[in-house]
């Protein structure tokens, strides 16, 4: 388990070996095919700032030879905002004095049906963490449900066991994200107050019970603004190198989710620039050759059309954070606000005129079906 992986390493020893690394340590990273781990701290570091136009030019030309000028298309549908967690950065925390609201299996099929006269057959099935409303059955309802409409179903929803995910896949699940938020334990105690999310180590260990359970993707990320960044980028690709080696016949994805305003959220302790944001993504292509990138609508126009030729192979388009969103309860409360508000015409345009192709459906079944 990755519990056990993760002890062989210090927070702030990885910390200070990231910030100690020099201008010969990151050209070093650049010439090589394939990067270390030691090879990724110097490509995190602050010195790296100034080769970002390499830095750049190095991750497209990986993307282009593994993914193609392809760029896949999904919608989050959001089926509940109930939650039993006090997490200090989310709008759904259990503390916040909300409307709550979980999809009706009618007002699911209605927003399924929505999203597939939008032409889109990738879906991202989102919860809050409740184990009454969006409990187990629930979900793998949801799950047998939305695979009548869409020909790929992922789910972000609470951290579950290996034979609830065994379940999930059965029923036509594809890919479960569940992102550790931050790698370091003691800041992610100050954000996680309450609630069974609380418990660091059971997140941690979730992506091995999905592994174990044989599902064909698991998505992995970290929350950028709760702790040091480039030393949270080090543990993710820590974890993911332990996953890729240990469950090697399930594909990797990675989204960058920065922190957006939401109810209850005041500040950000660690804001991470623009700049810093392309370094990340870059740095994590240029590590690893295979997995996949996610971009959601956190982020703004400008970046979000600037990233597309860089690293990223899929985002997503007109998403609604809110159960009910796009056309059941458009007033229920968002989990975080929106940045890029374009619609799917509008993103499926950007695409193309940037010389990609549009894919709305999971590129690798597509090449595998017979």
């Amino acid at each position: 388990m990755f519990s056990e992986q993760i002890k062989k390493y210090s927070w702030d020893e990885v910390h200070e070996a990231i910030y100690a690394k020099t201008s010969h340590d990151v050209e070093v990273a650049l010439i090589k095919k394939k990067c270390n781990l030691d090879d990724l701290m110097a490509l995190l570091s602050p010195v790296a700032e100034g080769y970002l136009e390499q830095f750049a030019t190095k991750s497209h030309n990986l993307t282009i030879q593994r993914f193609g000028k392809t760029m896949q298309l999904f919608a989050p549908i959001y089926l509940s905002n109930e939650c039993l967690n006090v997490c200090t950065y989310c709008g759904f925390s259990f503390g916040n004095k909300i409307p709550r609201k979980t999809l009706s299996e009618a007002e699911m099929k209605t927003e399924f049906e929505f999203l597939k006269a939008e032409k889109f057959e990738h879906v991202l099935l989102v919860t809050g963490e409740d184990t009454v409303h969006a409990n187990p059955q629930y979900i793998n309802n949801s799950i047998a449900i939305a695979r009548k409409y869409f020909a790929d179903v992922s789910i972000e929803v609470q951290p579950l066991g290996e034979t609830v995910y065994t379940m999930f896949k059965e029923s036509g699940c594809d890919a479960v994200l569940v992102y550790q938020e931050t790698y370091n334990p003691e800041v992610y105690k100050n954000y996680h107050l309450k609630g069974k999310k609380a418990n660091y180590s059971n997140r941690l260990d979730t992506p091995d019970r999905i592994g174990k359970a044989g599902m064909n993707k698991i998505g992995l990320g970290v929350l950028l603004g709760l702790s040091d960044w480039r030393t949270d980028a080090f543990f993710l690709a820590l974890h993911l190198n332990y996953l890729e080696k240990t469950y090697w016949q399930t594909r990797y994805s990675i989204s960058f989710p920065r922190l957006r305003p939401a109810e209850g959220v005041k500040t950000v302790n660690h804001p991470v620039s623009d700049k810093q944001f392309v370094q990340l993504l870059c740095a994590l292509r240029i590590f690893d050759h295979e997995v996949e990138m996610s971009l959601s609508t956190r982020e703004p126009e400008y970046m979000r059309n600037h990233l597309i030729n860089i690293g990223v192979t899929s985002m997503s388009a007109g998403s609604k954070t809110n159960p009910g969103g796009y056309s059941a309860s458009p007033e229920t409360l968002e989990q975080f606000e929106i940045s890029d508000d374009r619609t799917p015409e509008q993103i499926l345009k950007l695409i193309e005129e940037q010389g990609y192709e549009p894919v709305w459906k999971n590129w690798d079944k597509a090449l595998t079906a017979h």
